[in-house]
């Protein structure tokens, strides 16, 4: 089964292996907790001497509380039940909660700010990171929870209490601890989820691309044995994989320092990819003149560039009669299938008018898919925005596999239409390549009604004129179009001179997706099957695997993990997953800086301003800048490196501390300490005498002055309750080093559970009992009300403490676990990941030694549109197309090469490269026109005056064709040197020919400089026809090049498509050109 939105069939085997090995146990965790904690209250409310009348609604609710945690943990162990009632566990956990905490605020007659904030906090907490919600939900029912408290507090207090000393500074401080909590949770959770899905992930790639490579090896094997016998097959393997064993049996190369060119390239997702043809054109363009068929185009695509306004469409390219746009670029787009669709309606229903208004036989051709693409320029000149990926091509094909008149799209895309719109389905059997891949495809009826005949834009044009002659077609359809009135191209050609040519042709993209089909119909069939069995192998060994990691015990079943400690079983393994970098290191700094700050901020509002706090904090406030500059001025570089020398070094502080163990264990322990010390320093500096008991004598002198006069004795401890908070967000921070050793976030939790108690209960114990004094002044008399468990702030927090440090503990186990589980798989197919690279190199070493040159060439595309479009005539124009075939095989889109993103960037490298030969004097009549996949295309010959009569003349004018093969020499040798530095094997197949063109140049809003003509075709068969390493021409140039001093050898006659068969001549590359030209060799 294949995922929605193109996450793949591991989508659903993700989500349950999330549900059973993450969800499962934190949840059966927090209801085991919180049926503890509801336990524990009941006791310590007896264990104080309090009977049950003086608080009979807060025994009440918390015995229905256990009654409530402990029933959903019956539930939740239950696997159906916990799969089909997990959202509603969910809200059944966190409903019970809030209700616990607002009957623990108002049991009692005397509620203030900081009532059960601790309660809230470890709501909010758990809502992110120990219930089984997503993002969203958990933002809901955290803000609720938080929010309704900030408001029943200030509702109540405000009526109540108005007068209770720093009211509006504590409800801030309130707010400062959840916004700061709720900013840790998401942080969390969205970190388990990574980590959880890239531990999935990794399993799934591996297994994926294991199986794969073992149905392909039949296959090859398979191939080979169709063409060698047995024995010299398998001895040719043997010999490939010892070759291909050697560079590594040696050791790695050593890396060559390149300076990379620029790479302008952005990965875009859940965009709408439109092709659309226009057919007949060809026909109709043979009727036209250069002029007619140019402000034909301009007027035809300026109103297509109209509707792809309307609709939000950009487009990306003209390739002849066929228009290429995008929805969801640059600017993401939610509807992008939608416009889309409506795009291609749209252009149908202005052809169908076209069509009805001049009686011309033309209609559209339409076909869109949904996908990802990669979206930017390539090279130093002509940059052209595109866009490239394996979803452009499978929009070209259902273009190529459309029905005139219709939109033709995917599965993909009416996922996204949300139903507004009716379809017919056609299935995948239109195409080979559709139906290997299980992709089904719809035609779109359009909702509208059908147009009227003479309805629309545009005059009808009659078949006779003036007189009773017949008009010619392209004159009726220049008439009809000129009323549309669309803009010149012209007027959009200055100022900004490099705007017109942002749209290469990609008309051999179509060919890099031709699937292997194509070679034999019973290699196709066989290739669909085994497509289908590897899908299925795939999907049940994963299952196996994950059914493996879905146990309830999982902590305990590893034979690679200590079920107590979680080290690995081997010193080696330990050793090599403690050195492993950590490069979001510096993010678990700024999340415990952020919990530091937010302390600083609370203690700001209410605890008592003096000296020590601004001492303190300033100095830790600095060791904490020192800390965040370190670990984060490696993404400034760019900017140390422009500074002098003596400071280069300052950027490599933070892979430092990223990379190498011990570092980033002496800096995570500093901060964890900076940040729990912190928490409570300031608790000691409170002017509040040890021996002061406001209980025992209400006539005590005054303490310190503030501005407005003595301060007040709640104006003081009123921050006891707040220093608790804060040493709870201390605590919540050390579980963020997800990646940091277990042990020594488990040490700081111990540690700071032990000397928070001590502090609160024994040593600091007078600051909480006198506090509870002021708040129940006549607690000792008989018949008083007390102060319950919750309302006694010692009590209070040290219940607190133990619910957060049981809560974290399991947190950071289940981390520690995830990231050992990632590290273990990558550490079993490590060896394997060696294997599977000789495979892959095998695969292709094989391809190219059985495969005749002329069955590869197929793979590289033979249907090639014709491009008809005049502008300005020439009559001698050198025409070049250099193609480097392996490109095709080395793109792929995978994790590895960010989505082929690092492969397009060598692409960029040798055409910058080939664009940096342009700007040499030599060159300087040499045009490139534009780049076509991994083609070169350019010219020379468009600046040359045209040539007057007489043979030398001629030979004068045509000179440039001289020029024309220096530069593809040249060419030749940067991309041996690219070759050298890449540690490739890429060749160029170059083709020249010569002849008239026509130049134009077409579209409004993005004008496109092309040349076209015969000539223009003959020169990209000369490529496609061609040998690697060699320049083809035909017989027509090499005749010129000879009168040149060029030497050709006769290549014979070869057949090419769509002209037949034409005489070819290789120009001799190793022999230097005679310093004057017209000379005949020697």
């Amino acid at each position: 089964t294949r995922g929605k939105g193109g996450r793949g069939p591991g989508e659903h085997l993700y989500q349950s292996y999330h549900q059973v090995s993450q969800q499962f146990p934190l949840l059966v965790s927090l209801l085991l907790l919180a049926s503890a904690a509801s336990l524990a209250l009941i006791i310590l409310f007896f264990s104080r001497g309090m009977v049950f009348g003086e608080s009979v609604a807060f025994v009440v609710v918390a015995i229905v509380g256990l009654v409530v945690f402990a029933g959903s943990l019956g539930l939740a162990c239950s696997e159906r039940m916990f799969s089909r009632g997990m959202k509603a566990l969910s809200l059944l956990t966190w409903a019970a909660l809030v209700t616990l905490g607002y009957v623990f605020i108002f049991e009692s007659p005397v509620v203030s700010a900081w009532d059960q904030v601790y309660f809230f906090l470890f709501i909010s907490f758990s809502v992110y990171t120990m219930l089984p919600l997503g993002v969203r939900d958990a933002v809901i029912l955290s803000s609720l929870s938080s929010l309704s408290h900030l408001v029943a507090l200030s509702v109540y207090l405000s009526r109540y209490r108005p007068t209770q000393a720093l009211l509006p500074h504590q409800l801030l401080a309130n707010a400062v601890l959840y916004v700061c909590v709720s900013a840790l949770g998401i942080y969390q959770k969205l970190q388990m989820e990574r980590a959880l899905r890239k531990t999935f992930k990794d399993t799934m790639n591996c297994l994926e691309s294991r199986m794969k490579l073992e149905s392909e090896k039949r296959q090859q094997d398979h191939l080979l044995l169709s063409v060698l016998p047995v024995y010299i097959a398998l001895e040719m393997k043997a010999e490939i994989m010892d070759r291909l064993r050697v560079p590594r049996a040696g050791g790695p190369h050593p890396d060559t320092p390149n300076n990379f060119h620029n790479l302008y390239i952005k990965h875009h997702r859940h965009v709408s990819i439109l092709y659309a043809d226009i057919v007949g054109f060809t026909r109709l363009a043979s009727e036209c003149s250069p002029k007619e068929l140019v402000l034909m185009l301009n007027e035809l695509f300026g109103k297509f560039d109209q509707i792809a306004k309307e609709n939000e469409c950009m487009r990306i390219k003209i390739l002849g009669d066929c228009y290429h746009c995008v929805s969801g670029l640059p600017v993401s787009l939610p509807t992008h299938a939608t416009s889309c669709v409506w795009m291609g309606l749209d252009m149908c229903r202005v052809v169908r008018k076209l069509r009805g208004a001049t009686g011309v036989d033309i209609n559209m051709r339409v076909g869109v898919h949904s996908g990802n693409v990669l979206c930017g320029v390539l090279g130093l000149r002509k940059w052209q925005y595109d866009v490239w990926s394996h979803d452009v091509t499978l929009a070209n094909r259902m273009e190529a596999r459309g029905v005139p008149g219709r939109v033709h799209i995917t599965d993909a895309t009416l996922s996204h239409l949300g139903g507004g719109f009716e379809v017919e389905g056609l299935g995948s059997l239109l195409d080979p390549h559709l139906k290997e891949n299980s992709v089904n495809t719809y035609l779109v009826i359009d909702p509208r009604p059908p147009e009227q005949p003479g309805e629309g834009e545009g005059v009808s044009v009659p078949a006779d004129g003036e007189g009773g002659s017949a008009v010619p077609t392209s004159a009726r359809v220049t008439r009809y179009l000129e009323s549309w009135g669309a803009a010149k191209p012209f007027a959009h050609l200055s100022p900004h001179i490099t705007l017109p040519i942002n749209t290469p042709s990609m008309d051999r993209m179509r060919g890099k997706d031709v699937p292997m089909g194509n070679v034999g119909s019973q290699r196709n069939l066989d290739r669909g099957r085994s497509q289908r069995r590897l899908e299925e192998a795939v999907h049940d060994k994963i299952s196996e695997v994950i059914e493996g990691l879905n146990s309830h015990s999982h902590w305990f079943k590893s034979e690679h993990l200590n079920p107590l400690t979680l080290y690995f079983s081997t010193k080696a393994m330990e050793k090599q997953y403690r050195s492993t970098p950590v490069p979001a290191f510096k993010f678990y700094i700024a999340a415990a800086c952020l919990t530091f700050t937010c302390n600083f901020i609370v203690q700001l509002l209410v605890s008592h301003k003096n000296m020590a706090l601004g001492v303190t904090y300033a100095v830790t406030f600095f060791i904490f800048l020192l800390i965040l500059f370190t670990c984060f001025v490696g993404d400034f570089s760019r900017c140390t490196e422009k500074g002098p020398p003596p400071l280069h070094w300052v950027s490599g502080l933070s892979g430092a501390v990223s990379n190498r163990g011990p570092l980033r264990v002496a800096v995570a322990t500093l901060v964890m300490a900076v940040v729990l010390g912190m928490a409570l320093l300031n608790l000691f500096f409170l002017p509040f005498p040890s021996g002061r008991d406001p209980c025992v004598d209400r006539n005590l002198p005054s303490l310190p002055m503030n501005e407005t006069g003595p301060v007040g004795e709640e104006e003081i401890l009123i921050a006891v309750p707040y220093y608790m908070s804060c040493c709870l967000l201390a605590l919540v921070s050390c579980s963020l080093f997800f990646q940091v050793n277990f042990e020594l976030k488990m040490v700081a939790l111990v540690l700071a559970l032990v000397v928070y108690n001590v502090i609160f209960l024994y040593t600091h114990a007078h600051l909480s009992d006198a506090y509870t004094c002021l708040l129940y002044p006549n607690s000792t008399l008989p018949g008083s009300h007390r102060p319950n468990v919750l309302k006694d702030p010692k009590v209070m927090g040290s219940f607190s403490f133990f619910i957060f440090f049981f809560t974290l503990l399991v947190l950071v186990r289940q981390n520690e676990f995830c990231c050992r589980l990632d590290f273990l798989w990558k550490w079993k197919f490590r060896e394997e990941r060696d294997q599977i690279e000789t495979m892959e190199n095998l695969n292709r070493v094989l391809l190219e030694n059985v495969l005749p040159s002329h069955v590869a060439a197929q793979f590289v595309g033979q249907d090639r549109r014709n491009e008809d479009l005049y502008h300005q005539s020439y009559d001698c124009v050198c025409i070049l197309f250099a193609s480097i075939p392996d490109f095709k095989e080395f793109y792929s889109e995978s994790d590895v090469n960010r989505e082929g993103l690092e492969c397009l960037r060598l692409l960029n490298e040798i055409i910058a490269d080939f664009d940096e030969l342009l700007s040499k004097p030599k060159y300087s009549g040499v045009e490139k026109i534009k780049t076509i996949g991994s083609t070169y295309m350019a010219a020379s010959g468009l600046t040359v005056a045209p040539c007057p009569e007489g043979q030398q003349d001629t030979e004068r004018c045509c000179s440039h064709i001289g020029v024309m093969v220096e530069f593809a020499v040249a060419l030749m040798g940067k991309l041996d040197s690219i070759n050298k530095h890449s540690f490739n094997e890429f060749q160029l197949r170059i083709g020249i020919n010569h002849g008239p063109v026509v130049a134009g140049v077409i579209g409004a809003h993005k004008p496109q400089y092309d040349i076209w003509g015969n000539s223009v075709n003959v020169a990209s068969r000369m490529d496609t026809t061609g040998v690697l390493g060699r320049i083809q021409v035909t017989e027509e140039t090499a005749r010129v090049l000879r009168r040149l001093g060029y030497t050709c050898h006769n290549r014979g006659v070869i057949t090419v498509k769509g002209k037949g068969e034409l005489r070819t001549y290789f120009v001799a590359t190793d022999i230097p050109r005679p310093s004057a030209p017209g000379t005949s060799p020697s």
